[in-house]
């Protein structure tokens, strides 16, 4: 292999960064406006946004996770007091939002697994941020529009599905991409997307100390939401003029494959710029799934663990030591989201500077199933209300210090997963296991929001 020119200013990395966080942004920007969208189901004449009924300083933010309704931590607050009963799509909300994410989310994940080669790789990412743009973009004029409740939910629900199901398409299509590159050229795009959460837990503190009008605020958002999108795709498209990409998805495709007689440079071409026959496919998904099997089932269980857990339970705590004061209106937003996304970031973005253990080290796993670990530590802090387990860690600075390690291990331990997987295939095969990650990134998600309810139930 002919030596591989410099990524002139880091120019590839920026851009990989950019997408990761165009990957996550756009449904932790609709989560976040969760006050917005259920306002909007209020019971009204007209279907206008009932700023009348819920106040003109309210925020539309809340924070942004693809798991559960964690609204809990707002429902103890004086100005959630002050709502009317919440009607029937109100309530149901959260809940039918959670499947109309999940569902789509884990299809087209396997989906994009599975045939990634016979669509272009341009068709899925340009084509899934376009969508995503679009949407987004209609999500702003929708703001100035009036609705019926029952209309306005339908509408949501059908855009939440588009969201997650060109979301999926461009999160596995991206992982596939970053696997023809170097192990550390997949750090960028976990740390981006780690980044949107950060960005998310900013907002809604900001928002909760401000108090803005909520029609402004949403559709203020909305178009924040469609510029980041916006830059996304153009930074994607961008990537085809640099000369450290090209030989990384051109050049060494193609000599890695000049030596096997049963594919033309063309065919090896194909695979990336056109999509490729799935009928030519060299090694089956099962084949490559037997050699990142180990790596596949780790970045599961990291994600089961983690939304496992948070928020449905660590949204639940309650400060012991803020009495009265601010810190404890803060204390969730701050204690919970904000440190959880900072060090999930940091541990993400750790992975750029040491990836330790290595690929094949079988203490990767068993750090991995150590996670476990949190769940019962978590459910052993001052968790309001609770039913049947004991409060042992009752103090602000056990949960603290508990996050913190917990947030770090996700951020880093998935990084590292989603690095090595791919590298432990052939060239050749290595968009197809990037995607298979991707997969079962998705699935400990799905898993973990569905285990969630138990351990809240266990509590």
């Amino acid at each position: 292999m002919t030596n591989p020119p410099q990524d002139k200013y880091k120019a590839v990395w920026l851009i990989f960064f950019m997408l990761g966080l165009g990957t996550l942004l756009p449904w932790n920007f609709f989560m976040t406006a969760t006050m917005y969208f259920t306002s909007r189901l209020a019971e009204t004449d007209n279907g206008a946004l009932p700023e009348d009924r819920i106040g003109g300083n309210k925020s539309l933010f809340m924070l942004s996770t693809p798991a559960n309704d964690f609204t809990s931590f707002i429902n103890d607050t004086d100005a959630r007091a002050l709502e009317p009963p919440r009607t029937l799509l109100q309530s149901k909300f959260n809940n039918v939002m959670t499947l109309c994410a999940m569902l789509p989310l884990l299809i087209f994940t396997y989906v994009n697994s599975v045939l990634h080669r016979r669509i272009s790789q341009n068709i899925r990412i340009a084509g899934s941020l376009a969508a995503i743009f679009l949407v987004f973009l209609l999500t702003a004029i929708f703001v100035k529009i009036s609705f019926s409740p029952v209309t306005f939910f339908i509408v949501t629900m059908i855009k939440i599905v588009f969201i997650n199901s060109f979301g999926a398409l461009l999160q596995g299509s991206l992982f596939g991409l970053a696997a023809l590159f170097p192990a550390s050229y997949t750090a960028p795009i976990m740390s981006g997307q780690g980044l949107a959460g950060t960005f998310a837990a900013f907002s809604m503190i900001c928002a909760l100390a401000s108090g803005s009008s909520l029609e402004d605020s949403a559709f203020g958002y909305f178009i924040t939401a469609c510029v980041v999108i916006l830059l996304a795709l153009l930074s994607y498209l961008a990537l085809g003029k640099l000369e450290f990409y090209h030989f990384y998805t051109v050049e060494n495709l193609k000599t890695s494959t000049t030596s096997n007689a049963q594919t033309s440079v063309e065919l090896k071409k194909d695979l990336l710029e056109k999509g490729g026959d799935g009928q030519n496919t060299e090694q089956s998904i099962l084949h490559i799934l037997k050699k990142i099997w180990v790596l596949a089932l780790s970045v599961c269980l990291v994600f089961t663990v983690t939304i496992g857990i948070f928020p449905s339970v660590t949204a639940d705590v309650k400060s012991t030591i803020a009495g009265k004061s601010e810190w404890g209106k803060y204390f969730i937003p701050v204690s919970c989201f904000l440190l959880f996304n900072l060090f999930d970031w940091a541990g993400r973005s750790l992975t750029a500077l040491v990836m330790w253990p290595g690929k094949d080290s079988k203490l990767l796993p068993i750090m991995v199933a150590a996670r476990v670990i949190f769940l019962p530590l978590f459910m052993l802090c001052n968790v309001v209300p609770r039913n049947y387990m004991p409060v042992l860690l009752a103090h602000d600075a056990w949960y603290i210090c508990i996050m913190v390690v917990f947030a770090i291990s996700n951020g880093y331990l998935a990084s590292l997963c989603m690095c090595f997987g791919p590298k432990k295939v052939n060239v050749q095969e290595a968009e197809t296991g990037g995607a298979i990650m991707a997969f079962f990134l998705t699935l400990g998600l799905a898993l973990g929001a569905a285990f969630s309810f138990l351990l809240r139930i266990l509590v």
